[in-house]
């Protein structure tokens, strides 16, 4: 059968687009399709349900109507009687279709004008659904482009098969490219939107470093050495922390290279940024101290609850370990997740001393003793009247100067001044107006019955709506700073675990839930636990093979 010319040239233009857009050929074959049904049913009528095909071989375009069968034809356009569908079809029924040939249709100006802009639309769309669906598995990888052009700070860049966009925050600073320079650039996100998908890429993102790394360390490609944390300060300086799982190969050394050869190259890319690289240590105190270098450390103290750690450093290493403009001690904060108090040891000496004091004043005016009684229990390592209290008899008597007689009157007055105390707070509580029945709620003491009153938290249903953070506080970290907000317990020694604890004690009191169902949610979490334990081995596991990748 012969192919005639005007069909040869339809199936060579979807042969030729379908190249040009990198598209399958039969989507713009189906677009064709739709752009000449469209325009058949504006010769024909909008109402018309009109099919066209064309054979993807010869290119022979076939034009039919599809007709209802109904009992009672009410618009021949649409509709078919019974009888005359039984001619037709023997096997027809009612509520079929039946298919009716229709002669091929010359097109007009305007309707081959509205066929095209139907056809440029399907290709269109078919072309950002190819990109979409190329980049959007390719989120964490550094590409290379060619820059098209530069707008209000933002930068275009063709990657080949699709057009990336680095925006002016995500540019190193004082960086500038001009149309045709090369770029290289790190795809962190890719979101289908009405104009297309937009690919956006970054230069400042901390894996961009993690990634130039890989690639100019062998040991990081193949997973001997691993990156487990990077900080940034885009064009200036920053911190990178490695591990390596093979103990004759140096992580430092591997990443610095031969004369720092390997890590100049990187430097190079990032606009000559300082970078530290330091070695990952597990315990969190010798990581801290790694990730201030160069400054020495003398004394770290932990505060692991809230994520603090408070260092000490000799005088003349005080500027050093804050860097110019903290920020040193800024991107060790963000290398390591913990916030970072530093000081001096004449400054920790002061506090120390003034901890002391006040100490020793505690006692003094809570058991009525003389400063030096209240300096020796200070010294003993005692911190609070409660301790002097309810500590063994031997631990108070053994102090050089006590006897076993002072030490019965010291605990006597640590014992009348708690009950005295609690009288005072349980008034307190009662002109707050709290409930006696937030006493039945296990691990609350009148001390912090008042002060969840201060809260405005004074009823059993007050303490059920609570969420833990209203009770301990919680930090919020942005631009590496950390912020602390205190909740209505903060000033108490009471941990997250201890507060969800009682916000559920209270839900059951209230009647918001039985004690089967708590202890079901219980379980529950149990198991979410350890699935959510399985998810990080596996994110663990897949964050290795990307920086392999």
């Amino acid at each position: 059968m012969a192919i005639s010319a005007n069909r040869l040239e339809l199936l060579q233009i979807a042969d030729a687009v379908a190249r040009e857009k990198s598209i399958d050929r039969n989507i713009v074959i189906t677009a064709m399709e739709d752009a000449i049904q469209k325009a058949a049913r504006s010769r024909y009528g909008t109402e018309t349900e009109v099919r066209a095909e064309i054979n993807s071989k010869t290119g022979e375009i076939r034009l039919q109507r599809l007709l209802q069968v109904v009992e009672t034809v009410e618009n021949v356009s649409t509709e078919i009687s019974l009888d005359e569908a039984l001619a037709r079809n023997p096997e027809a029924s009612l509520g079929d279709f039946i298919a009716e040939p229709l002669p091929p249709l010359d097109f007009g100006r305007i309707a081959a004008q509205s066929a095209k802009q139907v056809i440029v639309q399907k290709v269109r769309e078919a072309e950002r659904d190819r990109q979409f669906d190329e980049f959007k598995d390719r989120v964490g990888e550094v590409v290379n482009g060619v820059v098209k052009r530069a707008e209000y700070g933002n930068v275009i860049v063709d990657l080949g098969r699709g057009e990336g966009i680095v925006r002016r925050d995500e540019l190193i600073p004082r960086e500038a490219f001009r149309t045709g320079d090369r770029i290289r650039a790190y795809i962190y996100d890719v979101r289908r939107e009405q104009r297309g998908p937009q690919i956006f890429l970054s230069r400042t993102h901390p894996q961009f470093m993690a990634k130039l790394f890989a690639q100019e360390v062998p040991e990081i490609y193949d997973g001997v050495i691993e990156i487990r944390s990077v900080a940034r300060d885009p064009g200036s300086r920053a911190k990178i922390a490695v591990i390596s799982k093979d103990s004759s190969i140096d992580p430092v050394g591997a990443c610095v290279g031969m004369r720092g050869s390997r890590v100049q190259a990187v430097v190079g890319e990032l606009q000559g940024e300082k970078i530290d690289i330091i070695p990952w240590n597990d315990e969190p105190a010798t990581f801290i101290v790694n990730a201030l270098q160069p400054a020495e450390v003398a004394k770290v103290v932990l505060d692991e609850d809230a994520e603090r750690i408070e260092v000490v450093v000799p005088d003349e290493q005080l500027s050093l370990a804050i860097g110019r403009r903290g920020q040193n001690v800024r991107l060790a904060s963000q290398l390591t997740g913990w916030a970072i108090d530093i000081m001096t040891e004449n400054e920790e000496s002061e506090r120390r001393q003034k901890e002391f004091q006040e100490r020793s004043n505690l006692f003094m005016e809570a058991l009525n003793v003389d400063e030096m009684v209240g300096q020796l229990l200070a010294t003993e390592g005692f911190t609070s009247v409660e301790e002097v209290a309810y500590v063994e008899l031997d631990e108070i008597s053994m102090i050089e100067g006590f006897d076993n007689d002072t030490a019965e009157e010291i605990q006597a007055r640590a014992r009348d001044y708690l009950e005295e105390l609690e009288t005072r707070l349980d008034q307190e509580r009662r002109d707050l107006g709290v409930s006696d029945d937030l006493r039945t709620i296990d691990g609350l003491t009148t001390a912090m019955l008042v002060a969840l009153g201060k809260d405005d938290v004074k009823s059993v249903e007050d303490l059920a709506g609570c969420a833990t953070d209203d009770l301990v506080g919680w930090t919020e970290r942005k631009d590496g700073e950390t912020k602390r907000f205190e909740g209505a317990l903060s000033a108490f020694d009471v941990s997250r675990t201890d507060a969800e604890a009682m916000i559920m004690s209270a839900r059951v009191s209230a009647g918001w839930v039985t004690e089967e169902e708590l202890n079901a949610q219980q379980e529950d979490g149990e198991v979410a636990d350890d699935a959510e334990a399985v998810e990080e081995e596996a994110e663990e596991a897949a964050a290795g093979a990307i920086l392999k990748g």
